[in-house]
This record gives C-alpha cells, structure tokens and sequence, in this order.
C-alpha cells in the first residue's frame, strides 16, 4: 500500500483518529511536510490548526544526536544523560539553543506572522506529521508540549517503522501509525507524490486551519450630561458604557477634587476594563467649589448625590445595571449616606481615603450593602477614622490598608493597588448575568 499523496494521506489517518473520540483536540502539524496531513485531519475533526514551531538540540559534534528541544515560546527541554555522555559542557549547550532561536524566531516570523501560538495547557494535543524516521523531531514536539503543559499527546503519522513507534510510544500517551513496515526505506517511499512541500503552501494551509482571530472588541461608549437637581444647581457628568456592561459605578468626589480629577479617572479607566460603565460627576456648581464650607455640607453632597441616582435610575440602560459608589474624602461619606437611604439601589460602596466618620453613626449603622475601605498606612488619622467607621458598620465592611500610601496615593504603585483592590471588589458585586 502507498498513498497518493500527503492530502490522501491526511483523509485516511483522519479516519483512523476519528475513532478515538478525541473531545477538543488541537491539531499540530511539524513544517513542512507534516502540515498538508494535518489539515486534512484538522477539518476532519473540526479541530483547530497550528504549526509545531519547536528544534532540536543537536549535539555540536553530531547534529543527529539530539540533547533535546526548544519551543517556540522559550520553553527548552534537556535529555540530561545525552549531554553527558557526549560530554557537552555549558559554553557549547549554549551556544547551540542561541542558533536555534535565531532559526525559531526566523520561522515564527515566517509563519505566524505575529499570531501567538495556539493555547496548549489542559488539551489533547495531535503531533502530526507526514512519516517519522528516527523520531528525533517528534520526540523534541512531544517533549515541548507536555512541557507546556498538555493533558495528553499523540503522535499521529501514515507511516513509520516498528522501532521507532515503539521508541515514541515511551515519550507520549499514544502512537498512531496507519502504515508500520518492518522493511521502511524512507517516508518518501511510502508515496506516489511526495514532493516538496513549500512555505507559500504552508501558509495558505494554516491560514485555512487555524482558529479565527476574535474580533477587535468595541470601544466603549462614552457621553457628556448635564444633570439639574432639586435644589436647581446644574451638574456636570461624564459617562462610560463599555460594549457588555456588567454594573455601573458612580464617582464621588471629596474635597477640593472634580469630576476631572486624574486619580479617580485613573480608576474609572480601570473599572471600565472589567466590562463596569462610570459615571464621573460634579457635586457641587464652579461657584460652590470656590467656597469652603459646602465641601465639607455632607447634607448637600449627599441629597445632590441621590438626585444623581434618581436621575440614572430613569435612564432606560444605566437604570437597568447594578449600582455601586466609589466615594474619596468627604465623597465617601456622601456615598454612605446615599447607600442608607438607597439600599434598594446601592449594591456595593467603595472608599479611597474617605471620611466614613463624617456620614454619622446612625448612617453608618443603616448601611445594608457591602463596603469596602481602603487606606494609606502612612494616612495616620484617617486611618484610624476608618477603623472606627468599621465597626460602626459592622460586618458589612472590609477594610484594606495599603502600605506605603499616604492620603492621596501618589506613590507609586499605590493607585495601582487601588485599582486592584476596588475592581475585584466591585466587579463581584455588582456583576449580572
């Protein structure tokens, strides 16, 4: 039996691996020879197609002899007992995996184009190839994969000799073989048509084969609103949706801040990344904001505060979504506030170096949703302010100190802890199917 050619080839091992009732199977094939097969078993079994970007570590003195193998990704495999018995010293070893990775990375650039390979971890992985020989390059595949951390590997192939299936059959979960001829010859041999397989073609096949790229994602959606109270004062707001909200998060702003403020922008930034739409507003008018005392009326800030809710709860899309608040300084007492009298509404409360103490026992101790407080640990007095608030509102509060932060977070890596922080907190919150 010969077959006619790798296409035929790749249809009847299709056949042959189909009986195997593989469930999600990711379908590798080694350049260049090996790709044509594993196209044909790739749209046989609905899997998806990638290239076995992977080389072998030849010993310096007998390139044949393999030490082992390089992935495409870095991942390096070593046969220790190989390099010591051809007495391979480190200088030499890496000088060898150096050339390799010139030769990967002229290759990854050739065929995928900027592409990152195929997610191995946790799947069944399909090593194919047009004939093996020795085995050394499959070994090296099989070897990179199960180091990548692939539940299970199988080489796959229409022909081979005895030994070197049996050689394979200790490196991987299991060796298919359509053809095993005790007098091998060759795996041209075994071919009416084995020409030679070029890079264009190898192209155009995984092209074809691998999985679609998932599409851009949409940008979020972004407007300006002006926002009239009941006591008449006109508000400033600036709205973000992203394409697939999953909450809605309003910023209250402390004393002497805005709703342009860089930090809680900053922030709004990050919660919009985990699919949370934002609402940045203006507690109080230009004029007030010049004048001391309304920044410190938590009366004010806080009836302006549920105007603001009210306000969204009539938009038919921001109504619709779970509503958390993000209150800084004098904002978070506001915000807790709003949360007593709205715990209908307001599912979660987050405090960036609040002033909880300024909302008032009673509030406090009206709180129902969860609140989380998150302080410097150089913000001394607030620090403590915040601890006692904690236990105003009982169980419902989680208080996370961040070291080195001082009241407004402006050392580095602070803000980012922040985002952090906050995001988890409100993303479990106020998630919705």
């Amino acid at each position: 039996m010969r077959f006619e050619d790798r296409t035929q080839a790749g249809m009847a091992l299709a056949d042959e691996l189909a009986g195997l009732g593989l469930e999600d199977p990711l379908v590798i094939g080694l350049p260049r020879g090996g790709v044509p097969v594993a196209r044909e078993v790739a749209r046989a079994l609905g899997a998806e197609l990638d290239i076995g970007l992977v080389r072998k570590l030849g010993a310096p003195a007998q390139p044949e002899f393999g030490l082992g193998a390089l992935g495409e990704d870095g991942t390096i495999v070593l046969d220790e007992e190989s390099v010591r018995a051809t007495g391979t010293g480190e200088q030499e070893l890496a000088a060898v995996i150096e050339r390799e990775k010139l030769e990967l990375e002229r290759r990854r650039v050739l065929y995928r184009g900027g592409r990152p390979p195929a997610p191995v971890a946790g799947r069944t992985v399909v090593l194919v190839d047009d004939g093996l020989a020795t085995g050394v390059t499959a070994t090296a595949a099989a070897r990179v994969m199960k180091a990548r951390g692939a539940a299970r590997v199988i080489i796959a192939v229409p022909v081979c000799p005895p030994e070197t299936r049996d050689r394979m059959a200790g490196e991987v979960d299991q060796v298919v073989s359509l053809l095993v001829p005790d007098h091998f010859g060759g795996v041209g041999l075994w071919y009416e048509d084995f020409g030679q397989v070029s890079d264009d073609e190898v192209l155009a096949l995984l092209d074809h084969g691998r999985a679609p790229a998932p599409p851009d994602p949409e940008p979020p959606f972004t407007q300006s609103a002006r926002v009239t109270t009941a006591d008449g004062a006109e508000l400033s707001a600036d709205i973000t949706v992203p394409a697939d909200p999953r909450g809605l998060v309003v910023f209250v702003h402390g004393s002497g801040s805005s709703r342009l403020s860089p930090r809680n922008r900053a922030v709004a930034e990050s919660l919009v990344e985990r699919d949370l739409a934002t609402v940045l507003f203006d507690l109080l008018t230009p004029e007030e904001a010049d004048r001391r005392q309304p920044v410190f009326d938590i009366d004010l800030l806080t009836a302006r505060l549920v105007d603001v809710i009210l306000w969204i709860g009539r938009d038919r899309l921001l109504g619709s979504l779970s509503l958390g608040l993000f209150g800084a300084s004098t904002g978070a007492a506001a915000a807790l506030r709003a949360a007593a009298v709205l715990p209908d509404r307001v599912g979660a409360v987050v405090s960036r170096g609040g002033r909880p103490d300024l909302a008032g026992p009673t509030a406090l101790g009206e709180v129902t949703c969860p609140v989380l407080l998150l302080v410097g640990g150089e913000d001394v007095q607030v620090l403590e302010l915040n601890r006692e608030a904690a236990g105003l509102l009982g169980g419902n509060a989680l208080l996370e100190v961040i070291p080195g932060a001082t009241h407004l977070f402006e050392e580095p890596g602070t803000l980012e802890s922040v985002m952090e922080l906050a995001g988890s907190f409100l993303a479990d919150r106020l998630s919705q199917d």
